[in-house]
């Protein structure tokens, strides 16, 4: 079982907008400083460059945090060939040409290149959805890279967090 747990924006959102609002849910946010802050979770300095564009409570408390050692960088030499491998596996498939743009031009495909090279796992809410042509799927990349990824909800029950008052 891998030990690196490497975090895609939407875990962020969705956590801020749905499941653990910040002024609702408190504890969520200081489980997450303390992970963070430990290294036991991890994301890419894309994903916190994506989320700082947000101008909102999420852009802001990102912000306080931009310097930690948990934003990789994804500058080295193993992700960036990884990388190259991943734009070259989307583009050899199916998709919609706006859908392989759309995922190129974002942090997803440097997040699944630097999880290869790391041995992590991806912490996303997307959903496995191979007959998808209009949007290319973390998961459907993972799989293609033999890369595990998994939801917030299984993140918590895999790592034992309990909430409690």
């Amino acid at each position: 079982m891998t030990s690196m747990y490497l975090l895609d924006a939407n875990m962020f959102i969705d956590a801020k907008n749905h499941y653990y609002r910040f002024d609702t849910f408190p504890v969520f946010w200081n489980w997450l400083d303390a992970a963070l802050a430990n290294s036991q979770l991890v994301s890419i300095q894309m994903i916190r460059d994506e989320l700082l564009k947000g101008h909102d409570e999420l852009a802001e408390w990102i912000e306080t945090r931009q310097d930690w050692d948990c934003f990789l960088p994804v500058d080295d030499e193993p992700t960036q060939r990884k990388l190259g491998e991943v734009a070259s596996w989307v583009m050899n498939q199916p998709y919609k040409d706006e859908a392989k743009s759309d995922f190129l031009d974002c942090g997803d495909p440097w997040l699944i290149a630097k999880a290869v090279t790391a041995g992590a796992t991806v912490v996303t809410h997307e959903t496995y959805e191979p007959l998808r042509l209009n949007k290319v799927k973390i998961p459907n990349v993972c799989r293609a890279f033999d890369v595990p990824y998994l939801s917030t909800f299984d993140l918590l029950q895999r790592l034992g967090v309990k909430f409690q008052p």
